[in-house]
């Protein structure tokens, strides 16, 4: 396993040879030997350069993991100070990614030196096994069920718009009232255009008519300040737009969907270390989040 992630990670046999202090028939040799104990080829030859099957793929990623895994179990037998290490494949979502997540990365690199990160930031909905994730964090009503999850913190959304654009159009006062309005909205949003309130006479359902959609939370907050129309946001992305009035929350009475943020990782018996150093690191820089 530790040749075969050598020669992937190196791109050649040869480059492979340094870190394994093996000659390059020896090399070969190795892999030869494990894809015969498989049964699959896991890497394609070429005169030119070495790739990697699907097999192949999904093998290096698991040999990862279990080099990984051998490396802690050691280092906590040999030692009361546990040194965490190796690479930590992270994804968040775009807004909330660069908002909130993006300075932590730097603290939690420093506090574990032999640790390297490698975050990813989209907003649509990624496989954490398929996609070979160590751990997501998810905006969420509830997380997948078949993963195992962390709650860092909780966001409500917030109904809003510009005092400019209220002045135009005049201010809603229950939900139906929307459909006559200018509608901004986020294109990942669960229901759609179907917005949902609790109000003092219990659910109320909404079906609003779009001026402006996009896949960006970022977006839709610009064009909310630009004066565009009312928009339905969380509050972790416009709390200091609406401490400082740029943006007006609109029928507090009526409720919003609050949603979790959470940290999710695969289902595993044993939790590697520096995934766990991680949670716990996230658990406790939310604890008090900005926008509450």
């Amino acid at each position: 396993m530790k040749t075969f992630t050598a020669v992937v990670e190196a791109g050649s046999f040869v480059g492979a040879m340094d870190s394994v202090g093996l000659s390059k028939p020896a090399v070969s040799r190795h892999i030869a030997e494990l894809e015969q104990h498989l049964g699959s080829r896991l890497i394609q030859r070429t005169t030119r350069r070495l790739s990697l099957t699907r097999e192949g793929q999904s093998y290096y990623q698991r040999c990862k993991e279990i080099l990984s895994a051998v490396s802690e179990a050691e280092a906590e037998v040999g030692s009361s100070a546990i040194e965490v290490q190796g690479e930590l494949r992270i994804g968040a979502p775009q807004t909330f990614g660069a908002m909130h997540l993006a300075a932590l990365w730097g603290r939690f690199a420093s506090l574990h030196p032999q640790v390297t990160l490698d975050v990813e930031l989209s907003d649509r909905i990624v496989d954490v096994v398929e996609e070979s994730f160590d751990l997501v964090v998810r905006i969420a009503r509830l997380p997948d069920s078949s993963l195992i999850s962390r709650l860092l913190a909780k966001t409500k959304m917030v109904l809003c718009s510009s005092s400019e654009y209220l002045s135009k159009r005049g201010t809603p006062k229950i939900p139906e009232d929307l459909m006559k309005h200018d509608i901004i909205s986020y294109s990942y949003w669960s229901s759609g255009n179907t917005w949902g309130f609790l109000g003092p006479n219990g659910e109320v359902t909404v079906h609003v008519n779009s001026r402006i959609r996009a896949n960006s939370g970022d977006t839709c907050r610009a064009a909310a300040l630009a004066h565009q129309g009312i928009v339905l946001l969380p509050d972790f992305l416009i709390y200091e737009d609406l401490r400082s009035g740029k943006l007006v929350e609109l029928m507090p009475e009526y409720r919003t969907t609050e949603l979790g943020i959470f940290a999710i990782y695969p289902t595993r018996k044993q939790l590697p270390l520096k995934v766990r150093k991680l949670v716990d690191f996230l658990v406790d820089e939310f604890q008090t989040p900005p926008w509450n």
